[in-house]
């Protein structure tokens, strides 16, 4: 089982599976039939046994909760971070001056996030059919996300794996600038099968994010400062308004849009 061999069968199951496309069942509106919610997904892969996990227990960055990938699967070897871009008609959709989201971009976070589940199940049977031991932590029955303690975050983070694995650093608004933007979906799987990690091109935590501050204005909750970043809680209660107008949609993603990070590194 190589990279190539992973990557390649990742993206041709990205490009043909139904769950990539919206049904007629699913779609809030006719013209929603059949519209591809994500592009192709791009790849990372780092060592399980990389130092950087230890420092994500650090308060400043997660927390004490958070679990390396060897307390998910103690031979684990190799962790595979993916970001599946959304296609243009979904961030098109999404970059109208209103406050609230698209319907488009209510169809990617809901049955995108559906896919983001199958595509993940889908390298992980690869792997386990090639006789390698396989943990998706986001499927685990040990993902614990938010509690008193830790109301916004999780003993697994894809953002912080996909910067550990080199897939790309951190944005003003808390999301991941890749090479494909930072318009999409984050995924991770670990196993004890040993490739060669990536190097991080990259030493800083927000390397890749030009500071313009474009997102700032975009954001309906007021939740982006140069000084503080992104606020988790306006975000969540925004969250929820956007929940109880478009049950059982919900979402946002209006920093991710109108931005130069929106489908790929802006030039500094």
């Amino acid at each position: 089982m190589t990279k190539k061999t992973i990557i390649e069968s990742a993206k041709n199951f990205a490009l043909t599976s139904p769950s990539n496309f919206i049904s007629e069942e699913d779609a809030i509106h006719p013209n929603f039939i059949g519209m591809q919610i994500f592009d192709a997904p791009i790849f990372a892969f780092g060592t399980a046994s990389d130092e950087i996990y230890e420092s994500y227990k650090s308060p400043e960055a997660i927390g004490e909760h958070f679990l390396p990938p060897v307390c998910w699967l103690p031979s684990a070897k190799t962790v595979i971070s993916y970001f599946i871009p959304y296609t243009e008609k979904i961030r098109a959709s999404n970059r109208s001056n209103t406050p609230w989201p698209s319907d488009g971009w209510l169809h990617g976070r809901m049955e995108g996030q559906v896919f983001v589940k199958e595509l993940s199940q889908y390298i992980e049977k690869l792997l386990l059919d090639a006789g390698y031991q396989t943990v998706v932590p986001m499927l685990d029955s040990r993902f614990k996300i938010g509690s008193p303690a830790t109301k916004f975050t999780s003993n697994w983070s894809e953002r912080h794996i996909a910067f550990a694995c080199g897939l790309g650093t951190f944005g003003l608004s808390g999301g991941i600038i890749t090479q494909k933007g930072m318009a999409g979906r984050l995924g991770s799987i670990l196993t004890n099968l040993e490739l060669l990690a990536d190097a991080r091109p990259y030493t800083e935590t927000y390397e890749y994010c030009t500071m313009c501050g474009l997102c700032i204005p975009n954001c309906p909750s007021n939740a982006i400062s140069f000084e503080k970043g992104k606020k988790h809680e306006p975000c969540s209660m925004f969250l929820d308004k956007v929940l109880e107008k478009h049950s059982p949609r919900y979402g946002c993603g209006k920093c991710q849009v109108n931005v130069p990070c929106e489908s790929e590194i802006p030039a500094v």
